[in-house]
């Protein structure tokens, strides 16, 4: 929906320059909404915003200002989709249809005040500037599909949709310190956490409060164990009545609405449904050149290629489906790793797979499409995953999935940092940051008391995924398809979904050892029987090896270059074992060795691009 930004000052104020210091703060996430701008400002406060007009979007300007005669009482700025409007239309009384958005969730926090966040349904990021109490309220939704992004100064506090907005106050700096290194490389975020020394997120389910005397946050939510009641079969109803519920909150009659289709269980079960809600409707899946004529598949994460059960699906459901086929030149292309990398706001390991990404939703930005359904955090709900019901994983006493990334060489301690030296890597100890992040998220889980060993475990497992893995996706998959001005919505993140099913037994979500068998029942009459019986295929990654050939290349151009920036942070030996004849990645399953290399490329681009001073 939109791009937001700006800043409070309780000391001596935003002054003249207030409102331009903002609207350049928003300049810098005009990508999240390039069909409009709007702003406000008072003596304490600058708000900037960018438009975007997504799906059955209201035109009403933002910011959203509510006043009592001539005075401003409380000002609004929102980002995301809320799916109950209707509701809070009715129970906040507001009747005027030229009404938006903002202004319905503005009233509802004049009728319930901070608590006003638990009455949203949807996924949404908050900017409120509270005019009469002189305080700034900065909230997210519950999973942290929207992401929002803030400092606090010395007098007040800068806020932005994404880091490269507060640090486009000329007040903030890009700093990056041990514990950012940490996150750099870090196997799952750290709730509340940022790269940038100084930057916070505002915590999912959370409500951050500034004022003059101090910051305090609010937990407006958070997952709840209780007792399931239902058998089988009445579980299985009840997914499906939740979903639909879900996906028809997410779907409307504008063609400019799609969904992303791969032909696994999870996307195809949002087509079918999506298709029952609205009729006719258009999908788009990815794919390389070549890639399914040549696929190698691997033992865990890729038996089988997309594009055949994609369009399985689509035929059988009656889509308008395309397939986005992308070849060597363009996800090699070094202007498309930059765009990927400010589109996160810091390196990333995952190269191609960035990359595709990005160039998936800039294909659909040119076909038209302004919001695509998208099946990320079904594996968390679900228990998708193999390292959630495998022992050797998920019994460990760290995050099963850091349990599985430990047996690879090149992941130990954090994906992508095996080319880092070897001293900064001890001192940054990632081994223990990581473990010590699982204590502590350990520790959050709520649980039955008379829940036996094994079922407390799989609900500790469910939780860490859904807290400390899914955070990672979703702000990538949110981050990368805005870059293209797309906005993606995620219906399994539904919060009455998430709720039931995080406290439906193990047993249930896996009946004979069948993964995600209560999501596949739930849909079982919706698609056709080779896509219900697919194994997980994780999120296809280019085997051509032209592509490791080019990657390769550059590194090793970089890597010869002493006064590169990235040169001081480098493992020399390690580097010259890299590129040695003996040790260079073969293959189709070379990837874990290729991110580090990527990690390399993309530490360079970051360090120098966003003039980052390290602070060790």
């Amino acid at each position: 929906m939109s791009g937001m930004a700006g800043w409070v000052d309780f000391g001596r104020g935003v002054g003249v320059e207030g409102r331009r210091v903002a609207e350049t703060m928003a300049d810098a996430v005009a990508h999240r909404g390039p069909h409009g701008a709007g702003g406000w400002s008072d003596h304490n406060a600058a708000l900037a915003h960018r438009r975007l007009e997504a799906v059955d979007a209201d035109r009403s300007p933002q910011p959203a200002v509510a006043t009592d005669g001539d005075q401003a009482v409380a000002v609004l700025m929102i980002d995301g989709a809320i799916t109950n409007i209707a509701e809070l239309r009715s129970r906040t009384g507001v009747h005027a249809r030229s009404a938006g958005v903002a202004d319905v969730v503005l009233s509802a926090y004049l009728t319930w005040g901070v608590d006003f966040a638990a009455h949203l349904e949807g996924m949404f990021a908050v900017v409120l500037w509270d005019v009469r109490e002189r305080r700034l309220v900065l909230v997210r939704d519950r999973l942290g599909v929207k992401p929002l992004s803030y400092a606090v100064t010395a007098t007040g506090a800068v806020f932005g949709s994404e880091p490269k907005a507060v640090l486009a106050h000329p007040g903030i700096t890009a700093e990056v310190d041990e514990d950012g290194l940490r996150e750099l490389f870090a196997h799952g975020k750290m709730p509340g956490t940022s790269v940038f020394r100084g930057l916070r997120e505002v915590r999912p389910g959370h409500a951050v409060v500034v004022d003059g005397r101090a910051m305090t946050e609010h937990r407006y939510w958070t997952l709840a164990a209780w007792r399931h009641a239902d058998d089988l079969p009445t579980t299985v109803e009840r997914v499906r009545a939740l979903l639909a519920d879900s996906v028809a909150g997410h779907v409307g009659g504008d063609p400019r609405m799609a969904c992303m289709l791969s032909g696994g269980v999870d996307s195809s079960a949002l087509t079918a449904l999506a298709h029952q809600a609205r009729g006719d409707l258009a999908t788009y899946s990815l794919s390389f050149v070549g890639y399914a004529e040549k696929f190698e598949p691997h033992p865990t994460m890729r038996a089988t290629p997309d594009s055949p059960f994609a369009w399985m699906v689509a035929d059988h459901v009656g889509t308008r489906h395309e397939e986005i086929l992308l070849d060597t030149d363009l996800i090699a292309d070094p202007g498309a790793h930059a765009r990927a990398m400010r589109g996160q706001d810091a390196a990333s390991p995952l190269g191609d797979m960035d990359v595709s990404l990005l160039l998936f939703f800039e294909a659909l930005r040119d076909r038209g499409v302004r919001a695509v359904l998208s099946g990320e955090t079904a594996d968390e709900v679900f228990n998708g995953y193999f390292w959630a019901y495998d022992p050797k994983h998920s019994n460990t006493t760290t995050f099963p999935w850091v349990s599985f990334e430990r047996g690879h060489d090149a992941a130990v301690g954090g994906l992508g940092c095996s080319l880092i030296d070897l001293s900064l890597r001890r001192q940054l100890d990632f081994l223990g940051y990581a473990d010590q992040h699982y204590r502590d998220a350990l520790a959050e889980v709520p649980v039955l008391g008379d829940e036996d060993a094994a079922q407390r475990r799989a609900r500790e497992v469910t939780y860490l995924a859904l807290t400390r893995w899914a955070p990672t996706h979703l702000d990538r998959a949110d981050r990368l398809s805005m870059s293209a001005g797309v906005q993606l919505r995620p219906p399994f993140c539904d919060r009455a979904l998430v709720e039931y099913v995080y406290n439906v037994p193990a047993e249930l979500k896996r009946v004979n050892e069948r993964e995600k068998s209560l999501l596949r029942a739930a849909v079982a009459d919706l698609l056709p029987q080779p896509v219900l019986e697919r194994r997980k295929s994780a999120y296809p990654t280019t085997q051509d090896v032209r592509y490791g050939e080019v990657v390769r290349a550059r590194f090793a151009e970089l890597a010869s270059d002493s006064g590169a920036v990235v040169a001081p942070l480098l493992d020399q030996a390690a580097v010259k074992a890299a590129m040695s004849a003996e040790s260079a990645p073969r293959g189709a399953f070379a990837w874990v060795e290729r991110a580090s290399m990527e990690m390399v490329l993309q530490l360079d681009a970051w360090l120098t691009e966003y003039r980052v001073r390290i602070v060790l």
